[in-house]
């Protein structure tokens, strides 16, 4: 998770690995509108070594310039790009009639995201060691009121998008919320990011998972030349 440089790397890697993973078995099961969201993993997974890097300037191991652009890509993926992709992706991949949930909390990610990249792209981006946490601060308008969208975005999207594996995920990435919100206040959004790419995980068994009553692409082609 995100207690030091080193942690981060190894959680960075592991789970990027396993997004590549999600990735490979999304396109081999024959569902590719799954692809979206099982690179979710790689991304999350990117973020965190990311964030070694983030930890490295806060220990002076990084020179200005890299620190302060590890910081920024850190503050991009974590803030616009989070509660645009989530929903989208679960969007993507939710079949018919349950589309308008996640339709609608896509469009609420973007309406999140548009004051949060203008924060990014107008503040610098800072990042202070608290014990093994990381508390980053930018300057956003109106915190708390982007906060509630950008979680009903996110989680809200995996709880609505009717599939019992993604609920699920959505089940632990918010009581995560909760939990890193009342442990470590000030450093929510980095613990929060920290244990959403850990639940991501679980997308390796979705993302090769077929509805009950689909047979693999595979067999459906054995079937078809048996024919």
């Amino acid at each position: 998770m995100c207690w030091s440089a080193q942690a981060d790397a190894v959680a960075g890697g592991l789970v990027a690995g396993v997004g590549v993973a999600c990735l490979v078995r999304a396109h081999w099961s024959g569902r590719p509108e799954r692809l979206p969201i099982a690179a979710l993993p790689l991304v999350l997974g990117v973020h965190q070594l990311i964030e070694a890097l983030v930890w490295l300037g806060t220990d002076g191991g990084l020179s200005d310039g890299l620190a302060g652009a590890a910081r920024t890509a850190w503050a991009v993926i974590a803030l616009p790009l989070l509660p645009v992709l989530v929903p989208a992706a679960v969007w993507c991949a939710t079949r018919e009639p349950r589309r308008r949930a996640p339709a609608g909390l896509t469009l609420l990610g973007a309406v999140v995201a548009v004051p949060l990249a203008a924060a990014v792209a107008s503040r610098p981006v800072t990042a202070t060691a608290r014990g093994h946490t990381l508390g980053y601060a930018i300057g956003i308008p109106h915190p708390a009121l982007l906060l509630t969208g950008y979680l009903l975005a996110t989680v809200g999207s995996l709880l609505l998008s009717g599939d019992r594996l993604l609920r699920r995920l959505g089940v632990l990435a918010g009581a995560g919320a909760v939990g890193c919100a009342l442990l470590w206040r000030l450093a929510f959004v980095s613990t929060w990011c920290a244990l959403a790419a850990l639940v991501s995980l679980l997308l390796l068994h979705w993302a090769g998972h077929r509805p009950t009553g689909q047979a693999a692409p595979s067999t459906d082609r054995a079937t078809d030349r048996a024919r």
